[in-house]
């Protein structure tokens, strides 16, 4: 539900980051999980199934706790969510991951900060001190910086995806937090996935596949680890945390997922974790803490 008022202001902001950092640890497996799945269906069916599946929880939960139906005023800014974190995101993502590997795609999600900030200072919300975007530039481009080193071979075309992805992402969450602090983090999603549900399913019906017969298990295991948690659940927490300790802050945590995510990629899908990522994680983490003290 809603945030209440709260007289004490430091536990609200360390709530925010406890949940922040929930969702984005479940966030962290999204596109490992989103590797393994594009590894049976194409990306145009994984996105608009993962969101027909996600929009079905959300719709129950929705009728379950009887939620009130959101004011009409607020159906542009959950479009934009939809556009941003069910459409956009998820599509362009399962895209990039033809051209890339999980591990390079996953550290252009150290961006993903810096977009939701911007995104949250257009809406004249967050007005975070100068030093607040130097920590954040510092950790973004240490990020941006790893992503480099690994280039050997890389696609353009999948760098050029996961960048379109991280912009529609950091808008969906920017206006997401917005709505959460009157609607609720879970609620915002939900509306959001019912929104789009009935185009999502015309498009999951159109791209049906031609044959189920092939599709393995770890791809029906990604397609639902997308569908509930990256779709839902992370969501519930991320969109939390976010109305609680401020955009452009709890933000900062995304850094974060890069390493989180390339330790799930190591581990599911065997793919190399070079002692030079525990050294940018560490510094991350600097970077991190401190644009928390500014922000």
């Amino acid at each position: 539900m809603p945030e209440h008022h709260t007289n004490n202001p430091i536990g609200k902001t360390w709530r925010g980051w406890g949940h922040g950092l929930l969702g984005v640890l479940i966030f962290s497996g999204s596109l490992p999980a989103t590797r393994v799945a594009v590894g049976g269906f194409t990306p145009l069916f994984l996105t608009a199934s993962r969101a027909v599946i996600a929009a079905g929880l959300g719709a129950a939960l929705l009728a379950l706790l009887r939620q009130k139906r959101p004011a009409r005023g607020d159906l542009a800014p959950l479009a934009v969510v939809a556009l941003g974190v069910v459409v956009g995101f998820p599509l362009l993502t399962a895209l990039a991951l033809r051209h890339i590997t999980s591990a390079r795609s996953i550290v252009f999600i150290g961006l993903l900060p810096l977009a939701t900030a911007l995104f949250g200072l257009l809406g004249a919300h967050d007005r975070p001190k100068p030093a607040f975007w130097l920590f954040s530039g510092v950790g973004s481009v240490l990020v941006a910086g790893f992503a480099l080193a690994r280039s050997d071979g890389a696609d353009l075309t999948g760098d050029g995806l996961m960048l379109g992805a991280i912009l529609l992402c950091g808008l969906g969450y920017a206006e997401g937090a917005r709505l959460s602090r009157r609607l609720g983090g879970w609620q915002v999603i939900s509306w959001a996935l019912v929104l789009a549900a009935p185009a999502m399913a015309v498009l999951a019906l159109a791209t049906l596949p031609d044959s189920w017969a092939g599709i393995g298990l770890p791809a029906w295991a990604g397609l639902g680890y997308v569908s509930v948690f990256s779709m839902l659940v992370g969501f519930v927490f991320w969109y939390r945390g976010l109305a609680l300790g401020g955009i452009a802050g709890v933000g900062q945590l995304q850094l974060l997922q890069p390493f989180f995510g390339l330790a799930l990629a190591g581990l599911l899908l065997g793919e190399p974790v070079e002692g030079a990522m525990v050294a940018v994680a560490a510094g991350v983490v600097l970077c991190v803490v401190a644009a928390k003290r500014f922000a």
